[in-house]
């Protein structure tokens, strides 16, 4: 029963919490071309980001590519050493604390690795306002499937209809919608907002800070009055 369950918030991290989409572009870029597919644009990495790690091989090469693996290797390689350059968009901790402070579950959802959350959380910050975390590691199909939200909305105990989805790209909102969950877009991962709403956006703000500045009218405001 709904009573028993919390209201929430569920955060994509890449391109959301932390300014990382286009070191993500460079290392995904770095890696077709170490693997012999010069033919990928960085244009079209940045497009695909937000897809989970073997989805987004297979949009760009193909359903029948053989080498999905490989990519995969040589993209954790060339992101190692860019990870050092990683940072939280301002007031990523004011805008958790403020969401918790309205009474809500605080659960990170990302298509990153379980093990991803080793660096992601201390970007982040706010590790004591953070209930939980989701990764593409406890479910079948990363985003754009509505897997990874349905999953963290079951596995924190949330009530699904008092939750809100936040994240960067198309992906992230396509996965909202099928999940049957509204979602807020950022444009700070580097997708204009008329994508955004085109592909479903419930609400578009600049970035973490714009959505602390407005929480109480957003989406998120909302939920927690009930």
């Amino acid at each position: 029963m709904t009573q028993d369950k919390r209201p929430g918030v569920l955060l994509d991290v890449d391109g959301t919490l932390l300014d990382t989409n286009y070191l993500q572009v460079l290392a995904w870029w770095q890696a077709f071309r170490d693997t012999g597919h010069p033919e990928v644009s960085m244009a079209a990495c940045h497009r695909s980001i937000g897809i989970g790690s073997a989805e987004l091989v297979t949009h760009l090469l193909g359903d029948d590519a053989d080498d999905v693996e490989e990519v995969m290797e040589a993209k954790s390689r060339r992101y190692e050493p860019l990870r050092e350059q990683v940072a939280a968009f301002p007031r990523v901790d004011d805008l958790l604390g403020a969401c918790r402070e309205l009474g809500l579950a605080v659960v990170l959802a990302t298509s990153g690795e379980e093990s991803d959350l080793e660096w992601m959380q201390p970007a982040i910050g706010g590790e004591d306002v953070v209930d939980g975390a989701t990764t593409s590691g406890d479910v079948d199909s990363a985003k754009p499937a509505p897997d990874l939200l349905q999953t963290a909305v079951a596995d924190h105990g949330l009530d699904a209809g008092r939750t809100v989805a936040v994240g960067d790209t198309v992906w992230d909102v396509q996965a909202a919608r099928r999940a049957g969950l509204p979602c807020i877009a950022l444009t700070c991962g580097g997708i204009s907002r008329a994508e955004l709403e085109q592909a479903g956006a419930d609400e578009v703000y600049d970035d973490p800070a714009d959505l602390l500045a407005h929480l109480g009218d957003s989406l998120v405001g909302k939920i927690a009055r009930g």
